[in-house]
């Protein structure tokens, strides 16, 4: 499966964006789809998760109230919503696709597929 991940730029703090993650394939909607993140120096971490077959959400607590994961049926794309952002949300953007049990759900090990990337930056 190949995911396709855009929508990444520069902001300010305070502003929006909304990445977008494409696959080439209808099968993204058996799967979990995530989105990470890896600022410089530091591990990739979870961000955000849907779980296609039953629309459950996922969010780790920073981003909660903030972000929003959604899916298109349609275009084969899940989106993530960033508002209220901060200097902290910069980093590179990963959408992911697997299927990982609940309990391995916000963890990268879980995830098959990865798109390229796209960069966040939020100036302050």
């Amino acid at each position: 499966v190949q995911l396709q991940a855009s929508g990444g730029g520069l902001v300010q703090a305070g502003g929006s964006l909304r990445l977008s993650c494409a696959a080439a394939t209808r099968t993204i909607r058996i799967y979990v789809m995530g989105w990470f993140r890896q600022a410089p120096g530091k591990e990739r971490e979870f961000v955000a998760a849907y779980r296609w077959s039953n629309n459950m959400t996922y969010y780790t607590d920073s981003v909660k109230g903030r972000f929003t994961i959604s899916r298109d049926n349609a275009q084969n794309t899940v989106y993530l919503q960033m508002n209220s952002l901060k200097s902290e949300d910069t980093a590179i953007y990963f959408c992911a696709g697997g299927f990982p049990a609940t309990a391995q759900i916000m963890g990268a090990k879980g995830y098959a597929y990865w798109g390229q990337g796209t960069q966040v930056t939020v100036s302050s």
